[in-house]
């Protein structure tokens, strides 16, 4: 029987002093008035020298290292608790030839390390980091916004992706196509359709992304199965309740159009719900990972996999959740033996700043978040206590 209550496995892999890091870091992001005041100014402590304080802070504890190498620790240290690591390189932004290239070549590299390593289940990239954002916003409108230079920059995204799923293909190793901005992801779904329709012959290799805090994801999710059936492929389906809800909002508001956005939290829960059990009614014809820090959801997928007589450890299925968050749900499924993988970003401190910032931002916004975390913490303190 899976419980999420068990603090003293959730937090096992901890020190007491980072463990009150933790406390300290999540009561300090519960602030909403102190995280905005470190969106801004993070940049600049970075440039006067505090490059330090960020990376034994918030850096520490949701980034596994400024490289590849600096994550063999992380891994390492997850894996002997049964937990793998999913490496994220988490560079945003960039819009030149050379940096897509550089992403390319960095993602190629974290499947080379990942084949040969059991505690890396799963590689991910974001086609953002291999294409330009606004001519991603033009393929997804439709090819009449395309002109002729922008047609021969998505052909290079488009060899930049299928070389990726390839090498992901020919090393067997399964990769996730992250989702982003309702805006660009009509492109995005084409080139994981692709992919996956060309890898994905006898196993789920190649997985796309679904968002479940959008409206539509559901239908799509369906019908890219019933595609799937009628085109012998198999689908890997990552799922997620978001993470661009109030960019989204915002977007649609200014420009005037009906909002992607689930009206509320318990349509979006209601969706994702139905999501796991869709993918479980046609688990011969898929690979599914739930990223997800919902105990709830957490359980109905348990519940779910009993009812089909799944053994815990099938390799079709797994649960995720980010590195830093949620250890309550992470080491308590591994201990019952279900598989679990951490999302576990890297990068330069520079480059990888606008993901903390959003991790913090994330954490403020999602009601209950922090509150949970914090409330884990302060029990398992007080556990420890006791026992002094």
């Amino acid at each position: 029987m899976v419980s999420f209550e068990n603090t003293e496995n959730a937090f096992k892999a901890k020190t007491n002093s980072e463990l009150t890091r933790s406390y300290w870091l999540f009561k300090l992001i519960s602030k909403p008035i102190l995280v905005k005041l470190g969106a801004k100014f993070s940049p600049l402590l970075l440039k006067i020298g505090f490059k330090k304080l960020i990376k034994n802070t918030i850096f520490k504890q949701f980034v596994g290292g400024e490289n590849i190498h600096d994550c063999s620790q992380t891994i390492a240290q997850l894996g002997k608790y049964n937990i793998g690591t999913i490496l994220d390189y988490s560079v945003e932004g960039k819009e030149s030839e050379k940096d897509f290239d550089n992403c390319l070549n960095e993602t190629l590299e974290t499947i080379n390390k990942a084949k040969d390593d059991i505690n890396i289940p799963f590689c991910v990239f974001k086609v953002t980091g291999l294409g330009r954002f606004d001519m991603l916003v033009k393929k997804s409108a439709g090819n009449r916004r395309i002109t002729e230079g922008e047609d021969t920059e998505w052909q290079k995204v488009k060899h930049r992706v299928q070389v990726i799923c390839k090498s992901a293909f020919e090393s067997n190793q399964p990769i996730f196509i992250d989702a982003e901005e309702s805006w660009i992801q009509p492109a995005i779904d084409k080139l994981a359709d692709e992919n996956m329709q060309l890898f994905n012959k006898t196993s789920a290799i190649i997985y796309n992304t679904y968002q479940f805090y959008r409206t539509d994801r559901l239908v799509i999710l369906n019908q890219t199965i019933e595609h799937a059936k009628a085109n012998s492929y198999h689908v890997g389906a990552k799922l997620v309740r978001g993470a661009y809800m109030e960019k989204e909002r915002k977007r649609a508001i200014q420009l005037e159009y009906p909002s992607p956005i689930q009206p509320n939290k318990q349509t979006s829960d209601n969706d994702y719900n139905a999501a796991l059990k869709l993918c479980i009614e046609n688990i011969n014809i898929m690979g599914v990972c739930a990223g997800t820090h919902n105990e709830h959801s957490s359980l109905i997928l348990v519940e779910l996999m009993q009812q089909k007589n799944i053994e815990a450890n099938d390799k079709r299925i797994y649960f995720s959740q980010l590195y830093g968050m949620s250890d309550h749900i992470s080491y308590n499924l591994s201990l019952t033996n279900y598989n679990v993988a951490k999302y576990v970003p890297y990068g330069p401190v520079k480059e990888v700043l606008p993901y903390l910032i959003r991790r913090a931002q994330e954490n403020t916004s999602v009601k209950g978040q922090t509150g949970r975390e914090l409330n884990l913490i302060i029990k398992e303190k007080m556990r420890r206590k006791t026992l002094n």
